[in-house]
């Protein structure tokens, strides 16, 4: 696992400025400077971001055969969907083919899976599918792992974010994203719940600032290896004092 780690961590911790955000949400996320994906890897750059999370449209036009490609690791998100379609059992479907993945330069890719979702059997397979073979290319394997299908009746509870973690154990994912629970003890146990698997917090929509900063000291506390973080960061009055910030907490 650690060899497929090197290219996006830095001293065994990871900042993901995460900017996939378009797809999934549209464009009511940005204002008009942000809506630039080039404000946002240099934001990157400046901020000492370990890797920028992209989908792939993006990525191609603006991270390959730039600047950016040759300082800044590129985590390239394979699958995702819209918002328009509203449903109790949602599914991601794969955008991005990992040969092209690698060809554009990407460290590692990342898949999202609805646990819950009368879908999961599918998401299952894929992701099973993309890790062998981002592993045989030597990108790591990042697996969003979010509670959101019509069973699910808490996904924010203790039990259910630490099965979110072991399942990201028991598919052989590098690493796991997922989201907050409420304490530290219980995103502890989800990081036990882990395994040897890395923990990253997903950063979520934009929070009072102070009130992020110590639920990241709180997961950083309970073992988690860092954090992909956007609206948090790019939504700021101040986006790179914001990162910066943030840096400090994970790397001290």
């Amino acid at each position: 696992m650690e060899k497929y780690l090197k290219k996006i961590t830095q001293n065994g911790r990871a900042l993901y400025l995460a900017y996939d955000h378009g797809l999934e949400h549209g464009p009511k996320d940005f204002n008009e400077k942000t809506l630039d994906p080039h404000f946002i890897l240099d934001l990157a750059l400046k901020g000492k971001a370990t890797a920028i999370i992209l989908q792939g449209g993006v990525a191609q036009e603006y991270y390959y055969h730039s600047r950016y490609q040759s300082v800044l690791p590129l985590i390239l998100k394979i699958n995702g969907k819209t918002n328009l379609y509203q449903t109790k059992n949602p599914y991601s479907p794969i955008t991005y083919d990992i040969l092209d993945a690698k060809k554009i330069g990407a460290s590692a890719i990342g898949y999202t899976i609805y646990l819950g979702s009368a879908f999961e059997a599918k998401m299952f397979k894929e992701f099973s599918e993309v890790r062998s073979k981002s592993h045989q290319l030597g990108l790591a394997s990042i697996l969003w792992v979010y509670p959101r299908g019509e069973f699910i009746t808490d996904e924010d509870s203790e039990e259910v974010t630490s099965y979110a973690a072991r399942v990201g154990l028991e598919l052989g994912a590098d690493i796991i994203k997922i989201k907050y629970c409420g304490s530290e003890s219980g995103f502890r146990k989800a990081v036990l719940a882990a395994g040897r698997t890395k923990v990253v917090l997903s950063g979520g929509p934009k929070a009072e600032k102070e009130n992020f900063l110590e639920v990241l000291r709180s997961v950083m506390r309970a073992g988690a290896m860092g954090a992909a973080i956007g609206r948090n960061i790019w939504q700021s009055e101040d986006p790179l004092k914001a990162i910066q910030s943030i840096r400090e907490i994970i790397f001290g």
